[in-house]
């Protein structure tokens, strides 16, 4: 799971935290902030912990009687946030997807939710990990490293048409087919066991774009999505987060992948209005909204934030509120 596109530069009108790294803050903090709406004895979950940049400033917010539940299915994420926040009573830790978010008893009655989509810097910016084809890395791409298999042993069984089909599917890679070949063929000769050889291999095969970014981009997205299910866990993790929430919750997700970004929008979309009527269909009952999507569509960095963090570029954070049973606003 991701947590935080962090950025280096300390942002006027965030707390200072001497127990943390603050000048590491995550992209939209202060929009997330604003958001939440987090009152002093609010019941808060941060589903992808990240390296806590959203939990340190929920927290800030909260009195004594607050909660933070955090969760991540990094173990590296979770053991920071057991480094950071393990001590303060207020907060409970659990490692998981926000998928099974269901399943914590204690995540009942949010006040606030929060996911921050995708994959976070520190698993960026180790080689390890193998998400990027600007470092050399084991060929892995796991967000839990413990747990599936990693993209060198998918890429090593899947047959052609399902590698195109991945390629296009999530990363609208108009070069699929010819990529999906060309992996196939390589394969046969030697096992694709790093991400620098997956990378040269893409870019033998595909020329670079007017936009200059590198041929494997959109690739080493689509197979990091396939890998880590991110859009079905994003799908069941949405269907949680509303049945976690009290009337007057809100729901907060930044998105960096117009896939996921399309999903929330939906989501919110068909909470809260009612779908176009069919003349030919009997209405059978009155739609009651269940959502109001209080943020006024996608929120994005300001100019400030996208000269200060480049990443933040193709951040969308959606806000929503949870209605009562009426439909109403909670007083």
């Amino acid at each position: 799971m991701a947590g935080d596109r962090m950025r280096n530069k300390a942002q006027p009108g965030h707390p200072a935290d001497p127990s943390a790294p603050a000048a590491h803050l995550p992209v939209l903090f202060a929009q997330v902030m604003d958001g939440l709406r987090v009152v002093e004895d609010g019941r808060y979950l941060d589903g992808t912990f990240g390296r806590g940049g959203h939990a340190r400033g929920v927290l800030e917010r909260l009195g004594p009687g607050g909660r933070l539940l955090l969760m991540d299915k990094d173990p590296e994420a979770i053991a920071e946030a057991e480094r950071s926040f393990g001590g303060d009573a207020r907060v409970s830790i659990r490692r998981g997807s926000f998928a099974s978010l269901g399943s914590w008893e204690q995540a009942r009655e949010l006040d606030g939710l929060l996911f921050d989509l995708g994959v976070s810097s520190p698993q960026l910016d180790v080689a390890e990990r193998g998400f990027s084809f600007g470092k050399d890395g084991p060929l892995d791409m796991r967000m839990d490293p413990e747990s599936g298999e990693s993209a060198a042993q998918w890429l090593a069984h899947a047959d052609e048409r399902e590698i195109a089909d991945v390629l296009w599917t999530y990363g609208e890679e108009r070069q699929s087919r010819r990529i999906a070949r060309g992996i196939v063929a390589r394969r046969a000769q030697e096992p694709l066991a790093r991400t620098a050889q997956l990378a040269d291999l893409i870019g033998s095969i595909v020329p670079r774009g007017k936009d200059k970014s590198h041929p494997a981009t959109r690739s080493f997205q689509a197979i990091r999505i396939h890998i880590n299910r991110e859009l079905a866990d994003l799908e069941t993790g949405l269907d949680a987060a509303l049945a976690a929430l009290k009337p007057g919750g809100r729901l907060a997700v930044i998105s960096f992948h117009s896939l996921e970004d399309r999903i929330v929008k939906q989501f919110i979309a068909r909470h809260a209005k009612a779908p176009p009527a069919n003349r030919r269909m009997p209405q059978l009952q009155d739609f009651v909204p269940v959502l109001a999507d209080v943020g006024g569509g996608a929120i994005r960095a300001d100019d400030a934030e996208l000269v200060a963090n480049p990443r933040s570029r193709s951040a969308v954070l959606r806000v929503a509120e949870k209605l009562d049973a009426d439909g109403r606003k909670a007083a």
